[in-house]
């Protein structure tokens, strides 16, 4: 029953969050329409053409999932030959987290690359 009732308050949280983040973005591009001043700031810089967001969504997907995999070859190859000793759960799970972490950082820069 706690968990449940864990998961609803998550629920509720990101939808306020988001109802929150997109109704007072509309209201300030509405103030600013009625106000007659240029609304194009928050779009795209005219003169650079930014890729589709499908495609930077997929390339961080895929090196996301490609750490995943990494981190859990990485992580049973240290438990067995560094660490024979102890226990493997830790090793295997910080690895993981690492090579994940690496992964999305690897995905930030192609991106901002790929932008440009």
């Amino acid at each position: 029953m706690e968990a449940m009732i864990v998961f609803i308050c998550l629920f509720l949280v990101v939808f306020g969050i988001c109802y929150l983040h997109f109704s007072t973005r509309n209201k300030e591009r509405l103030a600013l329409i009625e106000k007659g001043a240029d609304a194009s700031i928050f779009g795209r810089s005219p003169n650079r053409e930014a890729p589709p967001v499908w495609k930077v969504i997929l390339l961080n997907l895929g090196l996301l999932l490609m750490g995943i995999g990494l981190g859990i070859i990485m992580g049973f190859s240290l438990s067995r030959g560094f660490f024979p000793g102890y226990g493997n759960e830790p090793i295997i799970i910080s690895s993981i987290f690492f090579m994940a972490g690496l992964s999305l950082v690897v995905g930030f820069f192609l991106t901002k690359k790929l932008i440009k």
